[in-house]
């Protein structure tokens, strides 16, 4: 892959054993982020699907701190929920983060996260205007 992709990691244990890294910026000013859940230093934070959806936007928003971006610059994000009864409560934390943003979105109900505990993952994607 081109030298022109820049990429971050957050020091989760998954990011080494697994090959990814939290995030990417390409040329384009297209920045991606890696799913991300309610797990931080390593421990699962406690809570709730708002909870742990706040957690989780916390984390991919920690991830475009590095490339100088933030949550204004967000224009898509995708949210995975375990069970269709927590999607007002996830639904709820997106609109109290992104509501004046207004980035197109999407919400998903899967089978099953990683661990058990873990009700939601959501993933980041942002637009630097003016890229290189």
């Amino acid at each position: 892959m081109s030298d022109s992709v820049n990429r971050v990691s957050s020091g989760a244990p998954w990011e080494e054993r697994f090959g990814y890294s939290r995030a990417v910026e390409l040329p384009n000013g297209l920045v991606l982020v890696a799913g991300c859940t309610s797990v931080e230093n390593g421990q699962i934070s406690a809570g709730g699907p708002y909870e742990q959806t706040v957690t989780s936007f916390k984390v991919a928003l920690d991830a475009l701190k590095q490339f100088g971006l933030g949550r204004e610059d967000v224009v898509r994000t995708r949210m995975y929920v375990t069970h269709v009864r927590d999607t007002e409560e996830v639904g709820r934390a997106h609109k109290e983060l992104f509501g004046e943003v207004r980035p197109v979105a999407t919400m998903v109900v899967v089978a099953a996260l990683m661990d058990p505990s873990l009700v939601v993952e959501v993933e980041v994607e942002a637009y630097r205007a003016g890229a290189r």
